[in-house]
C-alpha cells in the first residue's frame, strides 16, 4: 500500500488525486492520513540505506550485492536481503562486462621451473609473488601490462606498461615491486611459462635478489589464477567500459585503477570483504601486538 501512496504523491501534480486514488483502488481519506503520518523508524533507516547504496555504487559501479552490503554494513546494521530489496527498488546492479581472455606464449626452448605452490600457502606478505602479462587495446595499438601481485594480501606490488611485450617489460615490473616492498631472500616468484619469464636475463634478476622461481604446469591455467584474476577484474570493471585513444590514456586509467581503487578500496571476498591494503595493515597490526605481548 505504501508504494501506491508514494505513487499518488509523485503524480499528484500532474493528475487529480481523486482520479489516481480511484485508479489504484485507494481511499482518499486513507491517502491523506498517510500524508500526515510521520515516517516510521524503518522508513528512515531505509532512506539512510538507500543513500549508502547509491554512494557505494557511484564509487565502485562494479560492486555487486555482497560488496555493497559490506559498504553499507560499515555504516549501519542491516541484513543482506534488505540491501538487495532496496538495490532492486533503486535499479542498482553491478556494471561489468565479461569478456576476459588470457594468452601465454610458451613456445620456446628455455628451461622452465617446477611449480612450488602446489603444497605451499603463504601466511605473510612478500613470501609469494605471482606475475603475469596482459594487453589493452588503444587506437594507437596494443598496450602491454606486466604485474606482480602478492598472493597473501592480493596487492599489486609492482607493474610496468609498454608498447612491446618483452622481457624488459617484466623486468621493470619486478624491479618496481622490489623497490616498493624490499622482500627478503627466499621469496617464491611464480609465473606462467612465457618466454619473458623463462629467458636468461629475467632468471638472472631472480637469482640476484635470492628469489625462488616457480612456474605453472603446462596447459594448466588454474596454477596462476591469482595473477589472472586481477586482469579479469581490471578488464571487466574498467577496460571494457572505456575507450582509449592513446596508450597514455590507458596508462593513466590503469594507474588510477590500481593505485586508487584495486589496492586501497576494492573489497575482496578472499580477504573478508576488505581491501588488500587494509588486509595488510590489519596483519601488520596483529604482528605488532604479538611482539608487544612477548
Amino acid at each position: 500500500m505504501k508504494d501506491k501512496y508514494a505513487l499518488i504523491r509523485n503524480l499528484g501534480k500532474q493528475h487529480s488525486v481523486r482520479l489516481l486514488c480511484s485508479a489504484l483502488g485507494v481511499a482518499r481519506s486513507a491517502y491523506y492520513d498517510w500524508l500526515k503520518r510521520k515516517p516510521s523508524k524503518r522508513d528512515i533507516e531505509d532512506q539512510a540505506i538507500r543513500r549508502a547504496i547509491l554512494v557505494s555504487h557511484a564509487a565502485a559501479p562494479c560492486y555487486g550485492i555482497d560488496n555493497i552490503h559490506a559498504d553499507v554494513r560499515a555504516q549501519m546494521i542491516c541484513g543482506r536481503n534488505r540491501v538487495r530489496r532496496l538495490m532492486r527498488e533503486l535499479g542498482v546492479s553491478s556494471i561489468r562486462r565479461h569478456k576476459y581472455k588470457a594468452t601465454t606464449n610458451a613456445r620456446h626452448t628455455c628451461a622452465v621451473a617446477p611449480n612450488l605452490l602446489r603444497d605451499f600457502t603463504p601466511t605473510e606478505p612478500d613470501r609469494v609473488w605471482v606475475c603475469d602479462i596482459t594487453y589493452i587495446a588503444t587506437d594507437e595499438g596494443w598496450l602491454y601490462l606486466a604485474t606482480v601481485k602478492d598472493r597473501f594480501t592480493r596487492e599489486v606490488v609492482g607493474y610496468s606498461m609498454g608498447s612491446r611485450i618483452t622481457s624488459e617489460l617484466t623486468r621493470l615490473a619486478l624491479l618496481n615491486a622490489i623497490s616498493r616492498r624490499k622482500p627478503s631472500k627466499g621469496l617464491i616468484h611464480h609465473s606462467d611459462r612465457g618466454i619473458q619469464y623463462c629467458c636468461n636475463t629475467y632468471r638472472e634478476l631472480l637469482n640476484t635478489h635470492g628469489m625462488r622461481c616457480s612456474m605453472s604446469r603446462k596447459g594448466n591455467p588454474y596454477d596462476n589464477a591469482v595473477a589472472e584474476n586481477f586482469f579479469s577484474c581490471l578488464k571487466c570493471e574498467m577496460v571494457y567500459l572505456e575507450h582509449f585513444a592513446t596508450r597514455r590514456d590507458a596508462e593513466l586509467s590503469i594507474f588510477r585503477y590500481i593505485e586508487g581503487f584495486y589496492n586501497r578500496v576494492r573489497r575482496h571476498s578472499a580477504l573478508g570483504r576488505i581491501s588488500p591494503e587494509q588486509f595488510r595493515k590489519n596483519w601488520e597490526a596483529k604482528l605488532a601486538l604479538s611482539f608487544c605481548a612477548l
